[in-house]
């Protein structure tokens, strides 16, 4: 099978994007990775091209220098493809129902977003182009972990791996900490919300391996 794959975190906004956010709107729209920081029109277009049966241009993101890489060096596809996987960590996720937004649920919310503004905004965003951006996706697979420390773990070892690549770069622990909270309400939320109607659900173990799969009897792929 010829398969095309589009990751979400490569349409995270340019840097100079997300500090006009983060200016206009809240200061934690520095931070790449919630809905509000990608470019869902710029995928939806990708997806688009790609499922016509043509080729697309894929934007890449530098997670090193924390932005969008020259169009230079952006990867081109060639289509038809049997197979387009559309991957990343909220890819398919749903609005929360407002009145859940009004806790904080960590340190960073508490602190840095006490009136809401921050997580109303991601949640609008995720409610509105981002729901266009998975309006396509025929097959929903969901690769749960077993709790959000995991995740902070997981995350620690891709942290280290690229300091070691590139000294100098990355974030240190307490950097690293206070990421990761920027994605804890959304990736506690997938976690109850999601497995309900995911077409296949891996739940992961802290070794990455699955230690269940589960799969809808009535679920099929889209032609």
């Amino acid at each position: 099978m010829r398969v095309a794959i589009v990751a979400l975190d490569d349409l995270c906004l340019p840097r100079a994007d997300r500090l006009r956010l983060a200016a206009n709107v809240h200061p934690l729209f520095a931070t790449r990775g919630p809905p509000g920081t990608h470019d869902p029109a710029l995928g939806a277009e990708i997806l688009r091209a790609l499922r016509a049966g043509s080729g697309a241009l894929l934007p890449r993101f530098d997670k090193g220098s924390d932005d969008r890489l020259p169009r230079a060096a952006w990867t081109g596809l060639e289509g038809p493809f049997d197979l387009i996987l559309f991957e990343g960590w909220c890819v398919g996720a749903r609005p929360q129902p407002p009145a859940a937004l009004a806790a904080p649920v960590n340190a960073l919310e508490r602190l840095e977003d006490p009136q809401g503004t921050w997580r109303h905004y991601v949640n609008e965003a995720l409610a509105g182009p981002y729901q266009a951006l998975f309006a396509p996706i025929g097959f929903q697979m969901l690769l749960l972990a077993p709790d959000f420390p995991t995740v902070l773990a997981w995350r620690s070892e891709q942290e280290e791996k690229l300091r070691a690549e590139r000294p100098g770069a990355g974030q240190s622990d307490a950097e690293l900490a206070r990421f990761v909270q920027h994605y804890e309400r959304l990736t506690r939320h997938i976690a109850r919300e999601m497995p309900a109607r995911a077409d296949l659900v891996a739940r992961l173990g802290p070794d990455r391996r699955p230690v269940a799969v589960e799969r809808r009897p009535y679920s099929t792929i889209a032609e």
